[in-house]
């Protein structure tokens, strides 16, 4: 037999009811088929299947991968400051967001655009009104997966110092959940290398928003 650790998050957390457990599994068990065996355990995550992404030890990975012993497995639902001794252009944190020190550091003498964007805490979500909101992240994961978008935007287009920051824990209405830098010799590539990293960190970064009602229900939003 070998044992598996399995991290849960946002609302695979509300129904399993703890942020981890060690499980015992067969030689040869894949990704797909302990997802199956938690399915089964707890059938409200079969609302889940089809649209998770799935890591094994921090990395990205598949149904067909095959589990060792020792392993971290996460299976990722739909996905949605200040600044430490030395500065972490890619950082997840629950310290309000600054844009002063990553725009400072990504600013070089090359470059003659910085471009910064600001994800703001609103007050409504589709009409409804919002008391505040609540993040939470796979910290380990998401600042690998925050620099691997940082690296697929410079593929695309010319860009130099890209710096992302992201807030978890309780945001009052008003405040900064992000903030993505790009600095680059020319505007048009700082803009849309902005855009593209921010609609990606939505697609894949496992972070999760609450959104806490003023009826003072919750929901975790994807």
């Amino acid at each position: 037999m070998i044992e598996v650790k399995i991290r849960f998050f946002a609302g695979h957390r509300d129904i399993v009811g703890v942020p981890e457990l060690v499980v015992k599994l067969e030689p040869g068990a894949t990704v797909g088929a302990l997802w199956e065996r938690l399915v089964s355990d707890y059938p409200r995550l079969q609302g889940y299947s089809g649209r998770l992404l799935y890591a094994v030890n921090q990395q990205f990975s598949d149904l067909n991968t095959e589990l060792r012993d020792g392993d971290e497995v996460a299976y990722i639902p739909p996905v949605s400051g200040g600044l430490p001794e030395t500065f972490a252009p890619f950082l997840i944190t629950e310290t309000p967001l600054d844009p002063a020190p990553l725009v400072a550091w990504a600013t070089t003498p090359e470059d003659g655009a910085v471009v910064t964007f600001s994800g703001v805490a609103r007050n409504n979500f589709e009409g409804r009104a919002t008391a505040f909101l609540s993040y939470e992240a796979y910290a380990e994961m998401a600042v690998p997966v925050l620099q691997q978008l940082a690296d697929e935007a410079r593929a695309r287009w010319p860009i130099g110092r890209v710096a992302v920051h992201h807030r978890v824990g309780t945001l009052e209405i008003g405040a900064t959940a992000v903030l993505v830098v790009v600095a680059a010799p020319h505007r048009q590539a700082a803009f849309a290398a902005a855009a593209y990293i921010m609609d990606r960190i939505k697609e894949v970064a496992p972070i999760w928003k609450r959104e806490h009602w003023a009826d003072g229900a919750s929901e975790w939003r994807e």
